[in-house]
């Protein structure tokens, strides 16, 4: 349930009211925007009687929410989400976020030497897989912890957070000192994992399944947000579908819906949805032009000898190109 309530409205007067929903033990969240205040209440709300709250002098007006996800919905929380760090990066806040580097950490002067060149380019994140899923039990599988020691050697050197990702609980302790940290596409459903997650001070960059709808995406990031941790980023990378040219089918139409359903920024992955670097700079437009907040791309220092994913990376030339390009639709399209 979410209730509005009118202009005015003193914060002791909110608190005396949100108490009487408390004492039937729902959860009350509070929103406080510009020109508004809204309440939402989690917990079985059928007990309450919409028409006695309706009546509440301070109730502008009250709505039940049909949709099963609460804390990631838009009319829970009307504006955008912005996430800033610790250094004063921001995602969500109308700028052009761009997270870029390689799909996994090989050696320390390969990562240093992408961090430097992205930087250099105007990436404000470097990304880098330390633990990789691999569809192959053959197949690398990152370096693990050296991975980890050497990206955060890299974030010393270049001064940009860092975004990795996670692949199970028994690894928690191991992120505590990354910056954003990464649930890939195979474990967008790994609700233990999503609920300690939920615990965690950290933004959350949430992959969506390669086989999964808009509404399980978001019950996923429900699954953070009701854990305590509302610091959740979107990431559309591409879905299966019968086509074969590509390596997954990018759903560009799925950054407007989550945009309206609900407050969380959202970034493109157009490197996993295409599998081809040709293809890369057309979707991260398509991207830009659909609203995305970001874009995460994987660059290479030497893609031909990338330990994985090496077909789908841009070199760091192609990316400062590519860059410069994707900065100057976006100016042009926020003139619009």
């Amino acid at each position: 349930m979410i209730i509005v309530l009118k202009r005015g409205t003193t914060q002791d007067q909110i608190d005396a009211f949100s108490q009487q929903f408390i004492d039937r033990g729902l959860t009350v969240n509070s929103w406080h925007g510009t020109h508004e205040t809204v309440l939402g209440l989690l917990g079985d709300t059928s007990v309450i009687d919409i028409e006695y709250v309706q009546a509440q002098p301070i109730v502008y007006k009250v709505q039940r929410v049909q949709e099963p996800y609460k804390m990631a919905n838009r009319k829970f929380h009307p504006d955008d989400t912005v996430i800033t760090l610790p250094g004063g990066q921001t995602i969500g806040d109308g700028s052009l976020t761009l997270i870029a580097g390689p799909c996994s950490v090989e050696t320390e002067d390969q990562i240093c030497e992408v961090a430097s060149r992205v930087k250099a380019s105007g990436a404000q994140f470097l990304r880098g897989g330390a633990f990789k899923p691999r569809t192959s039990p053959y197949s690398f599988q990152g370096l693990g912890t050296t991975g980890l020691d050497l990206l955060k050697e890299a974030r010393a050197k270049t001064g940009l957070p860092i975004v990795t990702e996670i692949m199970s609980v028994a690894h928690l302790d191991l992120f505590r000192d990354v910056d954003i940290i990464q649930v890939g596409a195979r474990n967008m459903q790994n609700f233990e994992l999503l609920k300690q997650l939920g615990k965690m001070d950290k933004p959350i960059l949430l992959k969506r399944g390669l086989a999964n709808t808009l509404e399980e995406f978001l019950m996923s990031a429900e699954y953070i947000m009701s854990g305590g941790n509302e610091r959740v980023i979107l990431c559309e990378r591409g879905i299966r579908t019968f086509e074969t040219f590509t390596r997954n089918t990018l759903d560009i139409s799925a950054v407007p819906i989550l945009k309206k359903l609900s407050h969380l920024p959202v970034v493109i992955d157009p490197s996993h949805a295409a599998g081809i670097p040709w293809l890369v700079e057309p979707l991260s437009m398509a991207a830009i032009a659909a609203g995305a907040d970001g874009l995460i791309i994987e660059v290479h220092n030497n893609p031909a000898k990338a330990l994985s994913d090496g077909a789908q990376c841009l070199t760091p030339d192609q990316f400062d190109a590519l860059a410069k390009k994707l900065n100057t639709a976006h100016q042009a399209l926020k003139a619009l």
